[in-house]
């Protein structure tokens, strides 16, 4: 036998036996749509904390999850699920939505980028909004969607109370924002902040994890 399809066959052989329990089938089901710290999936499932650490750890075992110290409170971690861990495992429809609202602080660079990636990809209408929304959109997202042939609305950065419908599929894409909003019944995205940085490559690299996520999403939301 091919030694490398072998172990093609066995590491799917131990994502199969790690989601052979019905708990942990719940967490990967809650994590194909976005970050969840601990005590959320605590929360979600009514599952003890124990209990919940030792899934997690099960599942990490595998290769099928990674996890990173908030960027706003140090003392909290977000679990995120691998870009390779659900291959040979097919989601289901996540859900139905009018419009999907991506959010972020200021509204200048992961949020605008997301909605203008989104309208590329959904006839679902998306739009942005910031919970404490800048000035202006910052010139290195510009810079980066130019480079990808997006475009960007060229209005300033909006608020969310200006924004927000009762009906939004709410996407959080920074960690300041979901921890001040909490869960919104739609997801989070924890993409690391560009305009910290600074740097064209920091924006790049925002830039690619959206597209990868939206690519992933898009097809799993149905238009209501």
């Amino acid at each position: 036998m091919n030694i490398e399809r072998s172990a093609d066959v066995m590491a799917r052989a131990a994502k199969h036996a790690a989601l052979s329990d019905p708990a942990r089938l719940q967490v990967v089901d809650l994590l194909t749509v976005g970050e969840l710290a601990p005590s959320e999936i605590s929360d979600v499932l009514g599952m003890r904390p124990n209990l919940v650490t030792h899934h997690l750890n099960v599942l990490e075992s595998v290769g099928m999850l990674t996890r990173h110290r908030s960027e706003a409170d140090k003392r909290r971690s977000y679990i995120r699920l691998t870009d390779h861990a659900l291959e040979g495992l097919v989601p289901e429809i996540t859900g139905s939505a009018r419009r999907v609202l991506f959010v972020c602080t200021a509204n200048s660079a992961r949020s605008q980028l997301a909605a203008a990636l989104w309208n590329k990809v959904s006839s679902i209408p998306a739009a942005s909004a910031g919970t404490h929304p800048a000035e202006q959109i910052a010139p290195g997202a510009t810079r980066a969607a130019n480079r990808h042939a997006l475009t960007l609305p060229t209005a300033p950065p909006r608020n969310l109370v200006d924004v927000l419908e009762p009906d939004d599929y709410v996407v959080t894409v920074c960690d300041n924002a979901h921890e001040e909003l909490g869960p919104r019944g739609g997801a989070h995205w924890s993409v690391p902040d560009p305009v910290r940085i600074g740097t064209d490559a920091a924006f790049d690299a925002a830039f690619d994890d959206l597209q990868h996520r939206i690519d992933d999403l898009a097809p799993r939301l149905i238009a209501s």
